[in-house]
């Protein structure tokens, strides 16, 4: 067994505690993979450019990067390639987010690597890939979720046209949930979920590997379920008719008098009962799975909830089984009672952030540390992980 490894002084704990983890600076997908290793407990050594980051966040603003430390290696001077190349000798797990082919001219590829720490498993966080005809090319979250078919399902409701030309076309352009489906989901979670199957790997065998975390990839992983129901014919391939799209009027979201907006989701046949009843739709409503008079449905739904504000109607569903919850903004989110009592977000440092997830019975994941400053850990990474040749940048 190797032996027990410090975690990077900020206490032991999580389930990754001792694994070395080495990020090569970027933005979005990668550095939240590392935010979330962090968490968990491994030692997360964030290798910062001597520039600036061009999303210009200020560090105690910049959650993710949290549980990390930070040291500067400018990879195009004469030594910098070889500095990082000691800290990947002496990581389990390497991250970057590079186009194909920079890391290689930069000298800190995975052929590179690997030749100096044959256990090691290197990451790669891109939107398209390593190959494939995009793979060169710049692009965002919005680009990624569109082309792997993900972007295409969320909207609103369609118009009611179930044939005909207008059968193919659904209302509006598809919604924006923000880069929350791509880069993080369809992103940093597959990546983070490569990196630990190939670390299972490579302890067992003492072989580390290339992992390839394309967004395309993970985003279009994400809608296996749904690709089966089409295929079966139990999904239509347009947005806002299906059953889990806003197709259906008890799975949608809805106004209120006050502008607030409640989401019903009740689905299962006793749920939607007790949705109906405390809504008071009346006895003449149309039924359930009535699908030709799921407009007229809709439309009794929707005039029931505007007639009173929101905080009524959360009231009225209060410790049902209706499955209507209110639509919340994030610093809502911060004060429900549920997420309260769970500790669901933490305040640190007049920061207000999402706890540590999973949670574990016996090694919990905890925020040892608040952002790193770029830098400005370097003698204590030197130190720890036996990197003499790291230097701490010069102060302004």
């Amino acid at each position: 067994m190797a032996p027990e490894r410090d975690n990077g002084g900020g206490g032991r704990g999580g389930p990754l505690s001792g694994v070395r983890v080495v990020e090569l600076a970027g933005i979005g997908p990668g550095p939240f993979a590392a935010m979330l290793l962090g968490d968990l407990g491994a030692d997360v050594v964030r290798v910062d450019r001597p520039e600036p980051s061009p999303l210009g966040i200020d560090p105690p603003y910049d959650v993710a990067g949290r549980n990390k430390r930070s040291v500067v290696v400018d990879l195009k001077s004469p030594d910098g390639p070889g500095l990082v190349l000691d800290l990947a000798a002496r990581a389990d797990l390497l991250i970057e987010g590079y186009r194909p082919g920079v890391a290689e001219r930069l000298g800190v590829g995975p052929e590179a690597c690997l030749a100096r720490n044959p256990a090691l498993v290197y990451g790669r966080m891109t939107g398209w890939g390593q190959h494939g005809p995009l793979a060169a090319r710049a692009g965002h979250d919005i680009g990624y979720t569109a082309v792997s078919g993900a972007l295409g399902l969320v909207a609103p409701p369609a118009a009611a046209a179930t044939e005909g030309p207008a059968a193919d076309v659904a209302d509006g352009p598809p919604a924006l949930p923000a880069n929350l489906l791509g880069d993080y989901a369809g992103g940093s979670l597959y990546l983070v979920v490569g990196l630990l199957a190939a670390l299972h790997h490579a302890r067992a065998t003492g072989a580390g590997q290339v992992v390839d975390a394309a967004i395309v990839d993970g985003a279009a992983h994400l809608t296996a379920v749904l690709q089966g129901l089409l295929a079966g014919g139990q999904w239509q391939d347009r947005r806002g008719v299906n059953l889990l799209d806003g197709g259906a009027p008890f799975y949608a979201v809805y106004p209120a008098a006050d502008g607030g907006h409640l989401a019903v989701g009740a689905l299962e046949p006793r749920f939607y009962a007790e949705f109906a009843r405390l809504l008071e739709l009346g006895p003449d409503a149309p039924g359930q799975w009535e699908t030709a008079r799921w407009p007229e449905l809709r439309a009794r739904i929707a005039e029931r909830f505007a007639g009173r504000p929101r905080a009524d109607w959360e009231a009225v569903f209060a410790g049902s089984d209706a499955c209507v919850e209110p639509v919340l903004t994030m610093r809502q989110a911060h004060t429900h009672p549920h997420l309260a009592s769970r500790a669901t977000y933490v305040e640190v440092d007049g920061v207000t952030q999402p706890a540590p997830a999973p949670r574990f019975s016996a090694t919990p994941g905890a925020l040892r540390r608040p952002p790193a400053r770029p830098g400005a850990d370097t003698a204590a990474v030197a130190a720890d992980w036996g990197v003499p040749g790291l230097t701490a940048p010069p102060t302004a």
